[in-house]
């Protein structure tokens, strides 16, 4: 399907509204009191925002007229609801990994199988990075595999609602920084070991002059 890429506070608000709906369903939809509060949550968030009422609700307009979200009529309070498993296309399990992407930045297909496990329940990690693998597939993809980090015994993965992602490359030219901090060591290794042969030198010529062993 053609879309646009999302902005970080329309991924941020449309992912707290597929998450509420099922962590807290007593209160969904929510209002846009509730609405600010999620996206300005501190834990289970990366990055962390700060966000205005005011913004959420310019958000709010805008994901209305992507049709990923709808406002509630009937009551008191003017509440909202998402519409995003539609709107972009995607089964719900495939929402839910798009929604814990959005909400806490990369992560490995355990990872999201551990954070996903109130929106949806995958069997077993295969099933996470088969449904991870058709978002990867799609055109244009909704996510990609990164280069797996230095040190690091998984892959994580990451959304791309929002674009390509910059760690995408950061990923896979981590080793060079590396590269270059360990040619430096080398240089600078080299220039002590020339001090101390020169220290050396001088230490043997001052004891020859003594006549004294060194």
């Amino acid at each position: 399907m053609s879309r646009r890429d999302l902005t970080p506070l329309e991924a941020r608000v449309l992912a707290v509204l597929v998450e509420k709906e099922s962590t807290v369903p007593d209160s969904y939809p929510l209002s846009a009191n509730a609405l600010t509060a999620g996206c300005n949550q501190k834990t289970a968030r990366d990055p962390v925002m700060e966000v205005g009422e005011a913004e959420v609700l310019a958000t709010v307009e805008e994901l209305k007229a992507l049709h990923l979200v709808n406002t509630v009529s009937g009551s008191r309070v003017v509440r909202y609801e998402h519409n995003a498993p539609r709107g972009l296309g995607v089964p719900g399990a495939a929402m839910a990994l798009l929604t814990q992407l959005m909400l806490r930045g990369p992560q490995t297909a355990a990872e999201l199988r551990q954070n996903t496990e109130r929106l949806h329940r995958f069997a077993d990690v295969s099933s996470v990075e088969g449904f991870l693998e058709e978002l990867a597939g799609r055109e244009p993809p909704f996510a990609v595999k990164l280069a797996r980090a230095p040190g690091a015994r998984e892959a994580r993965w990451a959304h791309l609602l929002c674009g390509p992602v910059a760690s995408v490359e950061h990923a896979v030219a981590a080793a060079q920084p590396r590269d270059e901090e360990v040619a430096l060591q080398k240089v600078e290794l080299a220039a002590l070991r020339a001090e101390v042969a020169a220290l050396r030198s001088l230490v043997n010529r001052i004891a020859a002059e003594l006549g004294i062993a060194p």
